[in-house]
This record gives C-alpha cells, structure tokens and sequence, in this order.
C-alpha cells in the first residue's frame, strides 16, 4: 500500500493513501469482490454516514466481479445511505461490479472514456458439485436461479428495461464500452477532466 509523507508539528508522518482518500470521502473497490473488499468497504461507507450523512461519497470501480453474496451486501448499504453516492468506473466493472456500479442513482454512474460495463447471468463460480447427490445438486439450481433472478431484476429496475430484455441479454456475457453502457442505461456519461478536477477536490 503506497504512503504519503506528510508534515506536521510533530514531524514526518507516513500515511497511507488509502487514509487520506478516506478522510476526503474518496473510497475504491479494486480487484475482485470478495466477502473481505465488500466487508471494508461496508465499514467504510458506514463510518461516512454515521460522521455525515449530508456530504457526498465518491467511490472509484475497477473490478472483475465476484461473491454475488459479498456485492449484494454492499448493493443494499448504497441503497439505505442517506449519502449520495458516485461511482467512477476507471477500468471495467463486470459482473458484481455492475450491480455495485448500479446501485448508485442513475446520475451518478460515472465512466473514464475507456471504461467498459460486463453483465451476465451468475454462475457456480469455484463450488463444487461432483460429490453432490441428485437432490442437492437440484437445491444448488434453484438457489443460483433464485439469486439470477434478484440479479436480473436490479438490473433491469436500475436501467428502466424489462426483465425479459435483461434476462436476453445477459445469457451470455455481454461486454459494454462506455457509449453502450450509456445508451443501455448502466451508466449516465463520461466525465472530462474538469469532471475528474471537482471529483477529486477536498469535500468533494
């Protein structure tokens, strides 16, 4: 984790980056959603609400996805918040991605010029059914189609299209450069560097 080297009356200090963003409602999900980068990220949109909830949170995408469970638990805190909320895409956001890209309100659903949107229908993902009886493999279907479908409506509730285009569209993976993704109503625009510049200034 890379540190900034700060002075004050006490000296040096070596601070995180990552703090520093923080302290200016800056947040990241980088990397793979997982139940540990969902769970920090939970703690951290809820430390802003509680210190106020009055101020925006800009929080900047680049990830392939994963834990569906994980990316719903930060889906539904974004929706409770009292914050406003702004997703930057700065690379892609597929998969749960996506969905935590869509729980910010349409206006808010930021890409760089070169971002890119993917969606699908969930998967097994790493589990293991080879053991699994008849039965307990049929139990895992109906449990991955009950979760497709929550997915499926999110979707399709957050881009004002129906169900059935969404399910169409996501039987297979389906890849959106950021004109797409605006025209599909995953995203609202591109930002420019004067966007970027009043992102990024204090108490932004």
């Amino acid at each position: 984790m890379a540190n900034i080297i700060l002075e004050s009356v006490r000296g040096y200090d070596s601070i995180p980056i990552t703090d520093l963003f923080l302290k200016e409602r800056k947040i990241f999900l980088v990397g793979e959603v997982t139940e540990e980068s969902c769970n920090m990220l939970i703690k951290e949109l809820l430390y802003m609400e509680s210190e106020d909830d009055t101020k925006p949170v800009t929080l900047f995408i680049n990830s392939p996805g994963g834990d569906v469970s994980a990316g719903l638990a930060v889906y539904d805190t974004i929706r409770l918040m009292k914050s406003s909320v702004t997703a930057v895409v700065t690379g892609i956001a597929a998969s749960m991605g996506s969905i935590i890209l869509l729980a910010c309100d349409a206006d808010k659903r930021l890409l760089l010029p070169s971002s890119r949107i993917l969606i699908h229908d969930c998967s097994f993902g790493h589990r293991d059914i080879s053991g699994m009886k008849p039965f307990q493999v049929q139990e895992e279907l109906n449990q991955l189609t009950r979760v497709n479908g929550r997915l499926v409506s999110i979707i399709a509730e957050r881009t004002g299209k129906s169900v059935e285009e969404v399910s169409e569209v996501t039987k297979t993976d389906r890849y959106f450069s950021a004109e797409e993704a605006i025209a599909f109503g995953l995203a609202s625009r591109v930002i420019d560097s004067d966007c970027l510049s009043s992102l990024m200034q204090k108490g932004a």
